[in-house]
């Protein structure tokens, strides 16, 4: 019994660090996303985020999108994305300040974006909600470290 024990929590831990390179975020119709900062692991090449709205509204009404600008970057890309649209995800097309960003989704849907990491160590990072208005309260900091 002590061995099936120790069989079961050493797969339980190994699951839990199958892969440090994705995470899972999830965002609300309270306008909220359940995490405010993202730590890269440096050893990480490409890094994939999962979106998922656990809310129950429409992505016409209260939509979410996982962006990420540097900093820097962040607020004039989240005013211009209004311009751009839902058809096209609240992301200016082609815009370069862009890092990477998934598709608009609405309640009970799930996305996710990979990306590469070589480019982003040491740069400050900024993640947000591109959908109209979002974006003053659904963001975050993402490190490569």
């Amino acid at each position: 019994m002590k061995k099936l024990l120790i069989a079961v929590f050493g797969l339980f831990s190994f699951s839990a660090l199958a892969n440090p390179c994705q995470i899972t975020v999830e965002a609300t119709d309270a306008m909220q996303f359940n995490t405010k900062a993202i730590t890269v692991p440096a050893s990480c090449e490409n890094f994939t985020v999962e979106l998922k709205h656990v809310g129950s509204l429409p992505a016409n009404a209260m939509g979410h999108n996982w962006v990420l600008a540097e900093t820097a970057n962040f607020q004039p890309v989240a005013l211009d994305a209004a311009k751009a649209g839902l058809a096209n995800n609240y992301v200016p097309p082609g815009d370069k300040r862009v890092i990477a960003f998934t598709k608009i989704i609405g309640g009970g849907d799930t996305t996710s974006v990979t990306f590469p990491t070589a480019d982003l160590k040491g740069k400050d990072l900024t993640y947000f909600c591109s959908f109209p208005g979002h974006w003053a309260i659904m963001k975050g900091s993402l490190k490569v470290e």
